[in-house]
């Protein structure tokens, strides 16, 4: 396992013999899967240790709970009905909830099949191959860093404002010789995120209990600010705005396309899900937990949500609402008796940013500890520490890498630079679970699946286009209808045609193919929402990834395919009910 890379990079000769065969080994290595059986065995043996499986499915939910109710409902919610959807943000939160729950659908499916710690990275390398998978992995990683940084320093200015301290003045320290945006030093951000990183090294088990006590705290302070809404609240603020002369009125001021957009905007509250998949290699019953654990946090997050936003929304009219703090400065500005209740909310938002640091550092790390075992990154980060079960290696270097970023970048650096990544992997992943029912390798012709995924991936993309650029008119809506016409023939015509090439031992996704379908549409259609820089920072760290894939993975994966570590392209696998048939892998 400690000889990845060496003969590739031994030496400065060999390394550059290396670089001319890069072509040759990016065609045969860029698309060369893995298997189930593999990524259960020989892969996951490359950490040393196993992961304990000591989580049950309410810890699952505990962990889904508290990586998505975090921060982003503060200030989501705000900018989407300020700016968006006005009062049907609650339908906006409906919608994005839906989303993520087919989404949530399609990770279940992989992670009761395959309970391994790599979550998309390793649903996307079993189908699609290992440049592909290191694409999505390594973008998920960076989002993850950048968001967890951002959240530290978000923590900084809750804990500040549930005190009453002025955090700029009195918690950090200004250095006018650098930049502006990476002149204010925040140690508070820096010792938050070590705490965490020494907490999930020494045990996951008490990162579970930890994130238990802080979530539980977390919902009671949301279910608070629910009561107290709908106590003070006044129903006419849902159909009327403050300035009725300026701002259109109604429960849909800006019109159902405000609320797609809103749902595009708060659908960034709910991606922590992804996180719990990357807990399925430490679950004791995967096909029990995992399905109760994914979909119940994400049903029991969007109730919450929906409550929350409906509680705001009664609390003042849309257009007086703060696009930043806007629970907060709902009563900071009144002058009743009510004011406490804003140092209470950033209590609940300090917490929540703990618990969603807590479990997204915890998914950051094992999804490099799996691409670790890949060979695609040196082996270090793959090490299973023997006595405390955990990732070390990954969680330490990490936890270090986000400490860094968080002591001196400004939190709207950092926001700018994340979004988009997720929203590509969960399409990604919904693209990969139809490809895996549909297709057997070597037995198995992809290409009318390829087709297909191609044909109604280009359909969604056109209609999001013209309904994001398209003139209003009779003609935008004969196109939309137009669009939505071809993508249900496509998807009947190929639900038809094609037949399934696999069933699932344990737990499907459900009226297959058409859930990941609408996933891969509600997918594409909020991407298209999103703004432009989003889409800058995506092709600038996607670029980045491939030149390093280009100059040390690819070659790290040639010698481990040569040494014996890793399959080849075009071994002849196992048939797939063979490889999973041993039940110790499965549960």
């Amino acid at each position: 396992m400690d000889r990845d890379g060496s003969s590739s990079f031994s030496s400065l000769k060999t390394y550059l013999l290396a670089l001319a065969d890069t072509p040759s080994r990016v065609a045969r290595r860029a698309g060369s899967a893995s298997t189930s059986f593999d990524e259960m065995s020989r892969a996951r043996s490359r950490s040393g240790s196993d992961m304990r499986r000591s989580l049950r499915w309410f810890d699952l939910v505990g962990f889904g709970l508290g990586g998505m109710i975090g921060a982003g409902v503060f200030v989501t919610t705000g900018r989407a009905s300020r700016l968006y959807a006005g009062p049907s943000v609650v339908l906006s939160y409906a919608i994005a909830g839906f989303c993520a729950l087919l989404s949530a659908f399609c990770y279940t499916e992989f992670a009761v099949d395959m309970p391994v710690a790599g979550g998309a990275f390793s649903y996307i390398r079993v189908t699609f191959g290992e440049f592909g998978a290191f694409l999505t992995g390594a973008n998920l990683i960076l989002d993850y860093v950048l968001s967890n940084a951002a959240v530290a320093r978000s923590f900084t200015a809750y804990l500040g404002t549930a005190l009453g301290i002025s955090t700029a003045a009195k918690w950090r320290v200004t250095i006018p010789a650098l930049p502006k945006g990476f002149n204010e030093i925040d140690f508070f951000a820096v010792i938050a995120v070590l705490i965490i990183t020494v907490v999930i090294c020494y045990s996951t088990r008490e990162s579970s209990v930890l994130n238990m006590v802080l979530t539980s705290l977390h919902v009671l302070f949301l279910v608070f600010i629910v009561v107290v809404g709908f106590y003070r609240g006044e129903w006419k603020n849902f159909t009327k705005p403050a300035d009725p002369v300026h701002h259109p009125g109604g429960f849909f001021p800006f019109g159902v396309s405000g609320v797609f957009n809103g749902a595009a905007m708060v659908y960034l509250s709910y991606i922590g899900y992804d996180a719990v998949s990357t807990m399925a290699e430490e679950v004791q019953n995967p096909v029990k937990d995992i399905p109760i654990g994914v979909s119940g946090s994400v049903i029991l997050v969007t109730v919450l949500y929906c409550l929350m936003a409906a509680s705001m929304s009664m609390l003042l009219p849309y257009d007086l609402i703060d696009t930043e703090a806007p629970f907060s400065a709902a009563f900071r500005g009144g002058s009743d008796g009510w004011k406490w209740v804003s140092n209470v909310i950033g209590v609940g938002a300090s917490l929540g940013i703990l618990t969603s640091m807590l479990v997204a550092m915890l998914g950051q790390a094992r999804y490099m500890c799996v691409i670790g075992r890949s060979s695609v990154v040196p082996a270090w980060f793959a090490r299973v520490h023997p006595r405390t079960s955990t990732p070390v290696n990954a969680s330490l270097f990490l936890g270090i890498c986000t400490a860094a970023i968080a002591l001196f970048t400004d939190l709207d650096i950092l926001l700018n630079l994340v979004s988009i990544g997720t929203l590509f992997v969960f399409y990604m992943v919904a693209n990969a679970v139809i490809y895996r029912r549909y297709v057997s390798v070597g037995s198995t012709n992809p290409w009318p699946t390829l087709s297909f995924l191609f044909c109604f991936s280009l359909t969604s993309i056109i209609f999001t286009l013209i309904w994001q650029f398209g003139p209003s008119g009779k003609l935008k809506a004969f196109m939309l209808g137009a669009c939505t016409v071809i993508a249900i023939a496509v998807l009947q015509i190929f639900h038809w045609v094609v037949p399934q090439a696999r069933k699932p031992e344990f737990w499907g996704v459900p009226l297959m193919p058409w859930i990941p379908s609408i996933s891969i549409f509600l997918n594409i259609f909020l991407l298209g929402s999103l703004d432009g820089p989003s889409y800058a920072r995506f092709g600038f760290f996607s670029a980045l990834i491939v030149l390093v894939y280009v100059l040390y993975s690819v070659h790290a994966s040639f010698d481990a395919e040569e040494d014996g570590s890793l399959s080849q392209k075009n071994e002849e696998f196992m048939k797939e009910s063979n490889e999973s048939e041993d039940p110790s892998l499965k549960v």
